[in-house]
């Protein structure tokens, strides 16, 4: 039987002696309880890999450029070669001879899996931590504590993100004193819009949820510490690193799996170079192999041409996918680049029943259900449901009533669960499945995986759907409106396009880095690749067929531009929104440039130049 090659404990402790860390600017100091000497001895030992990662992820770029250059498509891999960096055969993967996990008990129900931030940008720790009680109160049967793409990489706020949740886990009295605060807050909520209160006892509640945390994928670097060559060091590395170490004692004392999220995966290689890294630290712990447990957010086009060979790959620490919407129509409008023939289309259709998004669904939940030499199965997640509700009441059950028709999709095609954005959003999704009462998908019957020319192409298959004027104003509106919330920190905000603004049937959804990256790539391309309009728009005079020149783009962006600067102090002000936060019933968007639009300073022309040249010059790099 095929197996995963690894470091041994022994090499680990040869290669890391004398290994020094240069962490900046005093932090350990600063943050003596996550900077631990039982962390930083995790690290030392750890860096020998981020040389490697350095590799890999060159490797990566050179890839893409070379497929950007030579106009390749992306297929699927020689059955007959083994995965990089293990002595797996492919077609020995896709035939599931390979070793998987078991579900722990804490992951066999995770119907609503809520995500977010467990910190707030520049915020003391008492408004900080809120975040953390929201989402613990929530009802979610799991929550994923995002450090990647709805946190701000700002000041030390990755490092506030993990005293938070370390705060939560050990229920140290200053998050107990503010989660006693939230469940009030909560209960309130909850009976005047579902008639009841979902909280009895709110110290019971706390352990009703399963912690999750995402860690930053592999091709970001840590801003706070160097290896002993002066190497930035891996993100990825870093985050496991701290919320393992710091939190795997308590978790096992609670009975609690430790559980993490694992982003932008594109290769198997990758996924054999995260298994090393986990099984690295298990042994640096002393803790059995496989003790951390892994999700897989498939976000990538590359990720869903080896789905079984990634599952292989991480072995005993596999335990599911997630089917991410929006970094994955990314990935492909990425990898694509080259073709001047695909173009996308509004943003709005292309959901999970369209084109590629289709097929990509369909290959994911196949791969769940394929199992291993011992009969193990794994889990699929499903996507995202990004409403929040709050609005007009005819503006709410609307949304409400498009969100459960999509989480019955889910439940019917497969899915054990899903994500929301808003802990508002966990009690209205989570009777689709409480009232089919299937604990998961484990084990449904679906077609075997194949790997054929159609479907490879199905992969990148484009339908007919509208490419319009009001697409592209809601995709440049949003586009602007995220930028200048990422700039702040926050990279979780509620937004809507201009035109919306008032209007409360019209709901705000959560966007984070990934929602405001596909914007842009849309645009992108009917720049650059002569996208036409489908549609006739009287305002702008375009007609159907027309080419989106660059001169209608800044003409577009202008109009957008000044909506925004005249709009009302509910819409855009100071403070952005996240997810799990109280103020996200203020429904926060952004402070354009830094200073306040209404009531404040004025805004100088200077500044407003630098955001219409930050969009017209935004191009997906080759290289």
């Amino acid at each position: 039987m095929s197996t995963v090659k690894k470091l041994s404990k022994e090499s680990l402790r040869v290669i890391s002696a004398n290994k020094g860390l240069q962490i900046r600017d005093g932090l350990e100091s600063e943050y003596p309880d996550i900077y631990t000497e039982e962390v930083i001895d995790a690290l030392k030992a750890l860096s020998v890999f981020n040389k490697d990662q350095k590799m890999l992820m060159e490797k990566r770029y050179a890839t893409r450029a070379q497929r950007f250059r030579n106009k390749e498509r992306i297929r699927f891999l020689d059955p007959h070669d083994f995965i990089p960096r293990t002595n797996i055969k492919v077609q020995d993967a896709r035939g599931g001879k390979f070793v998987g996990s078991e579900i722990p008990h804490d992951l066999q129900r995770q119907w609503i899996q809520g995500t977010g931030p467990a910190a707030k940008p520049n915020s003391p720790l008492e408004s900080s931590i809120r975040n953390v009680a929201y989402a613990l109160l929530s009802g979610a049967d799991g929550w994923m504590f995002d450090g990647e793409d709805a946190l701000g990489q700002i000041t030390s706020m990755s490092l506030d993100n993990q005293r938070n949740l370390k705060l939560a886990i050990k229920r140290d009295p200053a998050f107990l004193k503010v989660a006693e605060k939230v469940a009030g807050e909560i209960n309130k909520w909850a009976k005047g819009f579902l008639g009841k209160e979902t909280i009895k006892d709110w110290k019971k509640q706390l352990d009703f949820t399963t912690i999750i945390f995402r860690a930053r994928g592999l091709h970001l670097d840590d801003r706070h510490i160097r290896d002993e060559n002066g190497l930035a060091l891996s993100a990825s590395i870093v985050d496991m690193v701290l919320y393992v170490v710091n939190n795997y004692k308590e978790l096992e004392k609670q009975g609690a799996s430790i559980v993490l999220y694992l982003p932008k995966i594109q290769t198997a290689e990758e996924a054999a170079f995260w298994n090393e890294l986990l099984s690295a630290l298990e042994d640096h712990l002393n803790i059995p192999t496989g003790s951390i447990k892994v999700y897989v957010l498939i976000e990538q086009l590359e990720e869903t041409f080896q789905l079984m060979e990634i599952r292989a790959a991480l072995g005993r620490h596999f335990v599911g996918f997630n089917t991410g919407r929006w970094d994955y129509i990314n990935s492909v409008s990425d990898a694509m680049a080259w073709d001047k023939y695909f173009i996308n289309p509004n943003i709005e259709p292309i959901t999970m029943t369209y084109g590629y998004m289709r097929n990509y669904e369909d290959r994911v939940r196949r791969a769940v259900n394929t199992p291993d030499v011992n009969g193990n199965f794994a889990l699929w997640q499903g996507g995202m449901e990004p409403n929040i509700p709050v609005g007009s009441k005819e503006g709410v059950e609307s949304s409400m009533e498009k969100a459960l028709a999509g989480a019955v999709r889910e439940q019917k095609e497969g899915a054990s669960g899903k994500w929301v954005a808003h802990w508002k959003m966990v009690h209205i999704i989570r009777p689709v499945w409480e009232k089919v009462g299937e604990a998961n998908q484990l084990g449904r019957k679906f077609p075997v995986l194949t790997y054929t020319d159609e479907d490879a192409e199905g992969l990148t298959l484009l339908e007919d759907a509208p490419r319009t004027i009001r697409g592209a104003r809601n995709l440049i509106s949003v586009a602007v409106q995220y930028g200048n919330a990422f700039g702040q920190g926050f990279q979780a905000a509620a937004l809507k396009p201009a035109d919306f603004f008032g209007d409360d049937d019209i709901l705000y959804l959560m966007e984070d880095a990934a929602t405001g990256e596909i914007r842009l790539s849309i645009l992108w391309e009917w720049l650059h690749k002569g996208g036409k309009i489908t549609e006739a728009d009287k305002e702008s005079k375009v007609k159907a067929g027309d080419t989106f020149t660059v001169d209608l783009f800044e003409r577009l962006l202008e109009e957008e531009y000044k909506k925004l600067l005249k709009a009302k102090d509910k819409d855009v002000h100071d403070d952005c929104c996240l997810y799990t936060s109280d103020a996200a019933d203020d429904l926060l968007c952004v402070n354009l440039g830094g200073s306040r639009i209404i009531k404040k300073k004025k805004k100088k022309k200077k500044d407003d130049a630098s955001h219409c040249a930050a969009l017209r010059t935004h191009r997906i790099p080759t290289n």
